[in-house]
């Protein structure tokens, strides 16, 4: 029998990008989010269901949803790759 754990997420915010106006907060679903001193802010992180609407929706790109969590394989990011070879040559 599998177990169902409930996802996760992380909320990623640049507070020198956001401009308080409040277009993320409006379109979040389960009101996630508020405005704090004219910042955004996740007042509620455990309700965050990962539509990524604020994010999509952020004229500043001030706001960035993660799953936490995850197990990601090692090496398989592009943070690993070797931009010194062509990419066909990489076989991994």
């Amino acid at each position: 029998m599998s177990e169902q754990r409930k996802r996760t997420f992380e909320h990623v915010i640049r507070e020198r990008w956001c401009k308080g106006c409040n277009v993320c907060v409006a379109f979040c679903p389960k009101h996630v989010l508020a405005l704090r001193n004219g910042k955004v802010f996740a007042e509620r992180p455990d309700e965050c269901i990962g539509c990524r609407l604020c994010e999509l929706r952020c004229p500043d790109y001030a706001i960035e949803i993660k799953e936490t969590g995850l197990e990601r394989p090692a090496g398989k990011d592009a943070s690993c790759a070797d931009y010194a070879i062509p990419p066909e040559a990489n076989h991994a």
